[in-house]
């Protein structure tokens, strides 16, 4: 590869200049997509969002590659610079013309070192990258080393060794001190210029300032890192959440089996209850929130049913939700009434170590009286189903669980009839689990009372809500609790 500063190089031909026009346009087309993606990248940023974080890094970096090409393409449009001069004669520089937007001046420059006569050329452009003034003249090789810092001479030393001991052409890195005083990575390419006996008489470089490119380059290598930490620290955070979902709510499938001691299932009795649930994943499968269904035999035959949910999703609100259900399990064992039980889960939550916002419907069902008494925290009334129709119970006063520390709960009553369906659900059956889409859940729900006045079991009555909900891209995972009372 001929030097460019070489008194020979005057022969090399120029490239094209409509190629090079053509390959210029290009970059700067490429440079102003590049800008428009990182505006749009900029505008919608979260505060903390380590991907936007890397997008960003990445769009940086390409911008330093992007406006380096530009440098490049218009250095060679220009033409290899002249022949070299000795050392004190090199003319004072023209005003340097004003950068362009993205570019740095003196980014990348070239040098001659002469060992022959131990003079050395170097263009305008490497006078800025090292701060130097031209009047005080290039550094020859043997002052070079003393710009850099103290560990990176020796690299130097090896590399220039290299290429005029053993013909080896220069590829590296090492860092200046500059004239002001900071400091700069530089890349040097280069090659020795050979006489006839294979000697070498001189050696050229391109040297160009990398710092920009490098501190680009450990952006993204570290949003990288920190992106593969988030996501390394959210698998784990949820597989914790299943485990801990799954540890917690009844691990029946299809009809509910209570544990041994507690109430008997529905024998098909007059009265006696048969119960069925699911679980509805969310059509994110990361989005393990705190809902949970649940039934419990409780002494002397009755039976305690709720659903429910806290606010959040991950660790915090299953663990939450955990806390929860396990505290309305022991006081319900005590023979509570669920307005009381109510009161009690809302001072608990209010006085948790992680404050969060809760609704639930409680329910004791007496199967001697077929009474159902209940209570509700900000939840969707039970639907109830009876002769092919189907209504909303009528909720008692009751606000969201954790809301007010001192809130008040009442609870109703409603009597049983053989053949009635009682449907409990958490909030995330919809699609979208905001705003009127709740009204719609009801409305959708209500219209399958004739499905569940022909079912012959809760499951069946389950398998009817799922054919309507379970495909349904939902945003939230939800719960789904059905009793049906045996005539």
């Amino acid at each position: 590869m001929p030097s460019p500063l070489h008194a020979d190089s005057s022969a090399a031909q120029p490239p094209e200049h409509g190629t090079v026009d053509a390959l210029i346009s290009q970059t700067r087309r490429l440079r102003g997509g590049l800008d428009a993606v990182r505006r749009a990248a900029a505008a919608e940023e979260a505060p903390d969002d380590a991907r936007r974080r890397w997008h960003r890094a990445l769009c940086d970096l390409a911008a330093h590659h992007l406006d380096d090409l530009g440098e490049h393409l218009g250095q060679l449009r220009e033409g290899p610079p002249p022949p070299g001069l000795p050392t004190g004669a090199v003319p004072a520089p023209a005003a340097p013309p004003a950068p362009q937007p993205g570019t740095a001046p003196g980014r990348v420059g070239s040098a001659e070192w002469n060992l022959l006569t131990d003079e050395a050329t170097w263009s305008d452009e490497l006078y800025q990258l090292f701060g130097r003034r031209p009047e005080d003249g290039p550094l020859t090789l043997d002052e070079l080393p003393s710009w850099l810092p103290e560990e990176d001479r020796g690299r130097l030393t090896a590399m220039v060794t290299g290429c005029l001991v053993d013909g080896k052409p220069i590829d590296g890195e090492f860092r200046i001190v500059r004239g002001d005083g900071s400091l700069r990575a530089v890349h040097m390419m280069g090659e020795p210029v050979l006489d006839g006996d294979g000697t070498a008489t001189s050696m050229w470089a391109v040297l160009r300032d990398i710092s920009e490119l490098r501190r680009s380059r450990r952006a993204v290598d570290e949003t990288c890192d920190s992106l593969h930490r988030r996501q390394h620290l959210a698998r784990t955070e949820h597989r914790i959440a299943v485990e801990l979902q799954e540890a917690v709510l009844p691990p029946w499938r299809g009809s509910l089996r209570f544990p041994r001691g507690g109430a008997e299932q529905s024998d098909g009795s007059p009265g006696a209850l048969d119960l069925a649930a699911h679980y509805l994943p969310s059509a994110s499968s990361a989005l393990i929130g705190g809902d949970w269904f649940d039934a419990l035999g409780l002494p002397g035959g009755q039976t305690l049913l709720s659903v429910g949910g806290l606010t959040g999703h991950g660790v915090a609100a299953t663990s939450g939700m955990a806390m929860l259900l396990g505290a309305l399990r022991g006081m319900a064992v005590t023979g509570a009434e669920p307005g009381p039980l109510m009161g009690w889960l809302n001072r608990l939550l209010d006085a948790s170590a992680q404050p969060a916002l809760g609704s639930a419907v409680c329910c004791r069902y007496d199967p001697a009286s077929r009474t159902l008494t209940w209570s509700q925290a900000g939840h969707p009334a039970p639907l109830l189903f009876r002769g092919g129709k189907g209504r909303a119970l009528r909720p008692p006063e009751g606000m969201l669980l954790g809301a007010v520390a001192d809130a008040a709960y009442g609870q109703a009553e409603e009597l049983l009839e053989p053949g009635d369906v009682l449907l409990l659900h958490t909030d995330g059956l919809s699609p979208h689990s905001t705003g009127s889409a709740a009204g719609t859940v009801t409305d959708r729900l209500l219209d399958l009372a004739p499905r569940f006045t022909a079912a012959r079991s809760a499951q069946d009555c389950v398998r009817a809500v799922l054919e309507e909900f379970g495909s349904k891209e939902r945003e939230d995972d939800a719960c789904l609790l059905i009793g049906r009372i045996s005539g």
